[in-house]
C-alpha cells in the first residue's frame, strides 16, 4: 500500500517534462501570487485578465515572422503586453475616461488585432492553441531560464520599491504629499504585471491568466488583511496548486493550465467554506451569551 503511494507520488518525476513543468509552475505560481496582491486590493482583476488578451497580436506577429519559434514569440508577447499596459495608463491619465473604459478599449481593440492576425495563419487552430490554454508540460530549459530571469525582475522590483508602491497604491494623497514619483511608481506596477503575463503564458495561457493572478492573492486575502502575510499565503496556495494541477494532468490527461487554475479554485472554495464556517460559528457563540 505505502509503496503504491510513494510509487504514484514518485513515477511522473521520473520524466524531463514533468520535472521541468513543475519548476515552472512553482516559479510562475510565486510570481503571480506576488504581484496579484497588488491586483486584487487595488481591485486590478479586470485590467489583468484584459493584458493577457492584448498579448495576442504579438503572439501572431511572432509567430508570422520567426515560425514558431517560442522564444522570439515571448519577446513579441512582453513587448505588446508592456505598450498595452502603458497605454491602459496614458488614457486614463489624459482624458476623464475612467481606467475600466480604457481597459476596455485598448483590451478589445488589440484582441480584435490578434484574432485578425491569428485567422491569417492556416494552421494556427494547432500550432497557437498552447498559447491559449497554455502548455506546461512542454517548457523547454530555455523556457525555464527565462522564467527564472523575468520573474526575479518582478520579485526584487517589488522588494526595491515596496514602500513606495504601497503608498501610491493605497494612499495617493500621502504619496503627492510626500513628493513620491507617483506616475513612475504607477507605470511601473503597470509593467511588472504586463512582465508577469509575459513570463505566464505558456503556463496557463491567454484564456486562464487572470486565475493565476487573482484567485491565490484572493484566497489568500480571506484569510488576513496585512499584504506580507498576504503575499506568503497567497505564495503557498500558488505552489499547492502548481504542484496538485500538474498531478491532476499527468494521470486525468487534460490539459496541465486547466487542472492547475481548477487546483486554485477548489483552494479558494475550500478556504471560503472554512471562513464561513468559523463566522457562523463565532455568530452563533455571540448568539448564546447574550
Amino acid at each position: 500500500m505505502i509503496e503504491s503511494i510513494v510509487t504514484w507520488f514518485v513515477q511522473p518525476m521520473s520524466y524531463g517534462f514533468m520535472q521541468r513543468g513543475l519548476v515552472a509552475s512553482i516559479l510562475v505560481g510565486i510570481v503571480c501570487a506576488v504581484i496579484g496582491a497588488f491586483i486584487v486590493l487595488r481591485g486590478m482583476a479586470f485590467f489583468g485578465d484584459a493584458l493577457s488578451h492584448t498579448i495576442l497580436p504579438g503572439v501572431a506577429v511572432g509567430y508570422l515572422v520567426s515560425g514558431n519559434a517560442r522564444g522570439s514569440l515571448f519577446w513579441w508577447a512582453l513587448g505588446t503586453a508592456v505598450i498595452s499596459a502603458l497605454s491602459i495608463g496614458a488614457i486614463s491619465k489624459k482624458t476623464h475616461l475612467r481606467e475600466d473604459t480604457s481597459i476596455g478599449i485598448v483590451f478589445a481593440g488589440m484582441f480584435a488585432l490578434g484574432i485578425a492576425l491569428i485567422s491569417t495563419v492556416r494552421s494556427y487552430a494547432v500550432d497557437l492553441s498552447h498559447f491559449l490554454f497554455g502548455d506546461v508540460l512542454g517548457v523547454s530549459s530555455q523556457d525555464l531560464i527565462t522564467i527564472l530571469i523575468f520573474g526575479a525582475v518582478v520579485l526584487i522590483a517589488i522588494w526595491l520599491f515596496y514602500r513606495q508602491l504601497i503608498v501610491v497604491s493605497f494612499d495617493p494623497l500621502l504619496a503627492t504629499t510626500l513628493r513620491l514619483p507617483t506616475k513612475l511608481l504607477n507605470n511601473l506596477l503597470l509593467v511588472l504585471i504586463a512582465i508577469t503575463v509575459a513570463v505566464s503564458l505558456q503556463i496557463v495561457g491567454v484564456a486562464l491568466m487572470v486565475a493565476m493572478l487573482v484567485t491565490p492573492a484572493a484566497t489568500a486575502y480571506l484569510m488576513t488583511d496585512r499584504l506580507p502575510r498576504m503575499m506568503l499565503l497567497a505564495s503557498i496556495v500558488a505552489v499547492l496548486s502548481s504542484v496538485v494541477g500538474l498531478y491532476i494532468s499527468f494521470y486525468l490527461s487534460i490539459s496541465s493550465g486547466a487542472a492547475v487554475v481548477l487546483a486554485c479554485t477548489v483552494f479558494f472554495v475550500i478556504v471560503w467554506a472554512i471562513q464561513n464556517l468559523k463566522k457562523k460559528t463565532r455568530t452563533s457563540k455571540i448568539d448564546l451569551a447574550v
